[in-house]
């Protein structure tokens, strides 16, 4: 009876993970609430100065007008993008408030039909959707630019069959939120997160140690990427190879059925409000959980901190997920010249640190990690 619960265990996660890598990863949870500050403008000899030489010869079109799809949230990055593009090349940019989770599915019904944005924010796990049904181009003018000031994950995350496609913003992964009156300093290892699960949890107060959303493969990931399991190869080019039922695969399933004792909740029952309302009550001590709710959190608890996973017990950290946003240019655009340098501007080197100063999101840019490091509004680790 064990071990066929084990092995139905596998094949839900396996089945689970398969279906949430086909959908948007960067978006289970809400987006940041909070207003941003106003943000100061970056010159636009300074957005300028590390665009290629030929771009001094690559005009937007003439009488071009940009539509952007961004989200409403950090609106003040594509403000900011908008000076730039109007003072150097005289082109207007009008915003409409389409996140990066749903840009794409937008772009594939209303891009061939002559309403799509120019320029949209997207999230790399859907560029193969985007690019079968014909409606990007490629980053073609900039790309040398784009793959020498990029991190080499950012820039293989949007390049598809040896073509790239994207204009690379941020990087984005999961960390462990927790309420600092509730734990002062985050557990190192699960271990410790056992430990004090048996203190803290209270289930007929609905209070609990620590959370994440036990039934998506998404959100389960780290546990069995941190004991060497694979899915589609050891490069993921793979569909024949799943590798959840490699030895390493089989501990991980092992240990991630034991933490039904520090959890007990049926995973369907595990959503992402239910877990968010519990930690703004201060009932959860640790949310795992998305940049994209810093801002709610804030708000939220008073004493908030961000930590990384703890360390699993074979010793190594745990190894979830991450997604790598960029801005995508509409194959329809009447203006695609214009488009593709106000994307190339939107994610230089200058607005990505805006973007990280503004709402914490990791610059995708190599340049900006030194930077990054001394800022004291750092808000998620980052993750190799």
């Amino acid at each position: 009876m064990q071990k066929s619960k084990f092995l139905m265990l596998s094949l839900v996660v396996a089945l689970v993970f398969v279906l949430s890598a086909c959908g948007s990863k960067g978006n289970n949870e809400s987006s940041p609430s909070a207003s941003a500050p106003a943000a100061e403008s970056p010159s636009a000899s300074a957005s300028a100065s590390a665009s290629a030489p030929a771009e001094e010869e690559f005009k937007p079109e003439d009488g071009a007008k940009l539509v952007v799809w961004y989200s409403a949230s950090e609106k003040a990055l594509i403000d900011e993008a908008a000076k730039v593009m109007k003072e150097k090349y005289g082109v207007d940019v009008e915003y409409q408030d389409v996140g990066p989770d749903k840009s794409i599915e937008k772009m594939i019904t209303d891009g061939p039909a002559g309403v799509g944005a120019d320029v949209f924010l997207a999230v790399h796990d859907r560029l193969g959707a985007a690019v079968q049904a014909g409606v990007v181009l490629p980053n073609d003018i900039h790309e040398e630019e784009t793959r020498a000031n990029n991190s080499d994950k950012a820039v293989e995350a949007w390049t598809m069959d040896g073509m790239m496609y994207g204009y690379p913003l941020s990087v984005e992964t999961t960390a462990v939120f927790y309420n600092k009156d509730l734990i002062p300093e985050a557990p190192k290892t699960w271990d410790d997160v056992i430990k004090f699960a048996k203190t803290f949890n209270d289930t007929k107060a609905k209070k609990y140690a620590y959370m994440w959303e036990v039934g998506n493969g998404y959100w389960s990931w780290g546990f069995f990427g941190g004991y060497d399991a694979y899915v589609f190869g050891k490069d993921g080019t793979d569909g024949t190879d799943i590798g959840l039922n490699s030895a390493g695969g089989v501990e991980a399933a092992k240990f991630f059925q034991s933490l039904k004792d520090i959890l007990p909740i049926k995973a369907a029952d595990i959503k992402s409000d239910i877990k968010t309302s519990l930690f703004n009550e201060s009932k959860l001590a640790m949310n795992v959980s998305g940049p994209w709710q810093t801002g709610e959190f804030k708000k939220s608890v008073k004493n908030l901190g961000v930590a990384e996973y703890p360390a699993l017990p074979n010793g190594k950290p745990m190894m979830p997920f991450s997604g790598v946003k960029g801005f995508m240019i509409n194959a329809n655009s009447k203006f695609p010249n214009a488009a593709k340098l106000f994307a190339q501007i939107a994610s230089s080197e200058e607005l990505q640190m805006k973007n990280f100063e503004l709402f914490g999101s990791l610059p995708s840019n190599k340049k900006c990690s030194c930077q990054r490091k001394k800022s004291a509004q750092i808000l998620l680790p980052a993750y190799s």
